[in-house]
């Protein structure tokens, strides 16, 4: 099966005409990705933190995506990050969650324990309060694939949802970057 470009979809209702447009984006940034890791016959999977299934879900509604995504893990919470991702617990002693450290070691995990090509990992604080001394829009992305771990560091500014939805697009634009 190919992977098809997704349909424009309406605006939940009540959603910022913002976030709409976001959510639309990064729909057509997943295919793209699903699509040249088709063709070049890899697979993808994540482990998703500040976003919690918000990438896997994107993939995930374009149509053909399963020929690609592998899975996916919402490791929200610190002890899933250690216990079921397998992050080394000095990485979070060391760095904290909230961490590039953190973002790349969830990527790196993630392409193993899914036994996928690439993986692509996000972490942050989407607020609206700080978390552990992290302002809200402090967000880590990773990537990594057959040569490695990329990452990428994001400060952003607005609402919980445009926060989650703008790391969500960074992560699928740093993939789309490397593949």
């Amino acid at each position: 099966m190919n992977i098809a470009s997704p349909e424009p979809t309406p605006a939940e209702d009540g959603a910022d005409a913002t976030e709409g447009a976001s959510a639309s984006a990064s729909r057509r940034l997943a295919a793209e990705c699903l699509r040249d890791l088709q063709h070049g016959g890899r697979t993808l999977a994540t482990a998703e933190s500040l976003t919690c299934g918000l990438i896997a879900s994107t993939l995930a509604s374009v149509p053909g995506a399963s020929a690609v995504l592998r899975g996916g893990l919402a490791a929200y919470a610190t002890d899933i990050k250690t216990d079921l991702l397998g992050i080394d617990p000095t990485v979070v002693a060391t760095y904290g969650v909230i961490s590039v450290a953190c973002a790349e070691a969830m990527a790196l995990r993630a392409r193993h324990l899914f036994g996928a090509d690439w993986a692509v990992a996000t972490t942050g604080v989407a607020g609206p309060d700080p978390q552990d001394g992290h302002p809200p829009g402090e967000a880590y992305v990773a990537a990594a694939g057959p040569l490695g771990v990329r990452s990428r560091a994001l400060a952003l500014t607005g609402s919980r949802e445009q926060i989650r939805l703008a790391t969500a697009e960074a992560a699928l634009l740093l993939l789309r970057e490397l593949i």
